[in-house]
């Protein structure tokens, strides 16, 4: 599997739609046939609560450590030690009977984390295995009765500079997000990693989509 990449280094995925002889006038039915493959990330990491106060030490005996330790521990009570940070980032269905893929950074030191379906199903996602290097993570969910729709796989040898491509993914939180571009070179050569050159595309590309599909027409 090859991987794409944008200009400010958001590693995507090459994925396959299907080819056309002409460009349409839209891609509105392409991208209502694909977006059901595209899921959001939310990972959820509990970091230490920078709220909190020390308490003042005081002589022993003095009537200010009551005061404040009462004072103190009311504090803690309202502000927990710790509180929960939310990550989000894109994926795709690998599989339909549950298996996600998504960029390694977007899930990394996550307590919890959860697939949300175009459709706005919400599933818990248990991490199967990753990837650091390659930036990749492969997540499991239980759909139950839910039928996935996953994708089809290109041939990113055969992409061209010059073909159109369409972005779909997860940018500030906005999910179901569509751009379309061009590719505009292959076999990028950065030195960010041992396994794969990359594609880059001019597909605007945001914070929030790291770890979605880029697709060929």
């Amino acid at each position: 599997m090859k991987i794409i990449f944008k200009y400010f280094f958001v590693l995507l995925f090459c994925l396959q739609s299907f080819s056309v002889n002409a460009l349409p006038d839209s891609f509105a039915d392409l991208v209502e046939e694909l977006i059901p493959s595209v899921v959001s990330i939310a990972s959820t990491t509990m970091v230490k609560n920078n709220n909190q106060q020390s308490m003042p030490r005081f002589p022993e005996g003095s009537p200010f450590d009551e005061f404040f330790k009462d004072y103190f521990d009311k504090e803690q009570r309202q502000y927990p030690s710790q509180r929960p940070m939310i990550g989000l980032g894109s994926g795709f269905i690998f599989d339909k009977s549950g298996i996600i893929i998504t960029n390694n950074h977007v899930i990394e030191g996550a307590d919890e984390i959860s697939v949300i379906m175009s459709d706005q199903k919400e599933f818990s996602a248990e991490l199967l295995g990753r990837d650091p290097k390659a930036d990749l993570a492969v997540l499991k969910i239980n759909p139950g009765d839910t039928i996935l729709q996953q994708v089809s796989f290109g041939d990113s040898d055969k992409a061209r500079v010059g073909d159109w491509t369409i972005a779909i993914g997860n940018p500030l939180g906005l999910g179901g997000t569509v751009t379309a571009g061009i590719v505009s070179a292959i076999s990028r050569d950065i030195g960010n990693g041992p396994y794969v050159k990359f594609i880059q595309t001019d597909a605007s590309i945001n914070r929030g989509n790291s770890g979605g599909p880029l697709f060929n027409i």
